[in-house]
């Protein structure tokens, strides 16, 4: 008789399958043109792929695991009508499903987890063709603590028999490590990725303390991190608040997994409970390993931080 799989493992595998089925949602609303953009507050805008993503994601997740709490970037996406059918999806994938579960997630009941949901992490990119930054990103929570997640681009491209395949997901799993990518190390010279839409003097002034050689601005934090997995930039700093939990969940966890830190500026991990605050008050900084992350916190002025930590 087969063991059941653990529900960290079983849940970690629904999310791989449902994120493609979101991304594909996203590319379908874009194709249409019609993306019925709703401005909900300063330079923070809201679509119909954002809507039908997360309905999407949701309905899935909730169909196959009632008990667990999951709390979605858009408060109330339409929900009038059902959900289409053929937005609901059951199906896992076969690679994480054949996954070996830490013995410390093995007992994880429903009740324990916190899921954590971007639709469209990106949206101001989206609805401006910079359609490479947008992300999918699920993060599942265990008692406050970001233990696995999925990044899924829609936009990615890449060759499958000579024929083009749109969308790529990445996962992570704590004490497993991450999987649809092939990582690599940070670039010989300090390269920072931060925010392209949303920047202040704070958030600059943190940049210019880390005297970098390269600044790179790019939409969402699931792809600032997917920057740093894949060597492209050694660390990713916001100085001040903006990004929520649901942006940074998931991109916490697979950089996690893969050895990877993200924190707040001053040095502090975020908890992901259902009752924390959703705004990520004291920004965000990671790096792919601990050292790069040591010597971030370290260039970080202490006015900057004594600021923070006053929110």
């Amino acid at each position: 008789m087969s063991t059941p799989v653990p529900l960290i493992v079983k849940l970690l595998a629904s999310s791989v399958s449902v994120a493609n089925r979101a991304g594909k949602i996203v590319r379908d609303v874009m194709s249409k043109g019609e993306l019925g953009i709703v401005e909900k507050g300063k330079d923070d805008y809201q679509t119909e792929a954002d809507r039908s993503a997360q309905r999407c994601i949701i309905a899935s997740l909730a169909a196959q695991y009632p008990k667990i709490n999951i709390i979605g970037e858009e408060d109330n996406p339409d929900t009038e009508g059902e959900v289409p059918s053929d937005w609901i999806v059951i199906d896992t994938d076969k690679d994480v499903m054949s996954l070996e579960c830490p013995s410390s997630l093995q007992g994880v009941k429903e009740e324990d987890i916190v899921v954590w949901v971007d639709p469209l992490d990106g949206t101001s990119e989206y609805t401006q063709g910079f359609l490479e930054h947008v992300t999918v990103l699920i993060g599942i929570s265990v008692n406050e603590k970001p233990v696995a997640g999925v990044i899924h681009q829609p936009y990615y491209k890449t060759l499958n028999g000579g024929e083009k395949k749109m969308g790529r997901t990445i996962w992570g799993l704590q004490g497993v490590g991450v999987g649809g990518f092939t990582p690599a190390p940070p670039p010989d010279s300090l390269i920072v990725t931060t925010t392209r839409s949303h920047s202040n003097a704070l958030a600059e002034k943190g940049l210019q303390a880390m005297n970098a050689s390269q600044v790179l601005r790019v939409g969402g934090a699931g792809y600032k991190v997917l920057q740093l997995l894949e060597g492209i930039a050694s660390v990713y700093v916001f100085a001040t608040s903006g990004c929520k939990k649901w942006d940074t969940c998931a991109p916490e966890a697979v950089l996690s997994a893969a050895g990877g830190k993200l924190t707040d500026i001053l040095g502090n991990y975020y908890k992901y409970g259902a009752s924390e605050q959703r705004l990520n008050k004291t920004g965000v900084l990671a790096a792919v390993n601990n050292d790069l992350h040591s010597y971030a916190l370290s260039k970080i002025p202490e006015e900057l931080k004594e600021l923070q930590s006053k929110k």
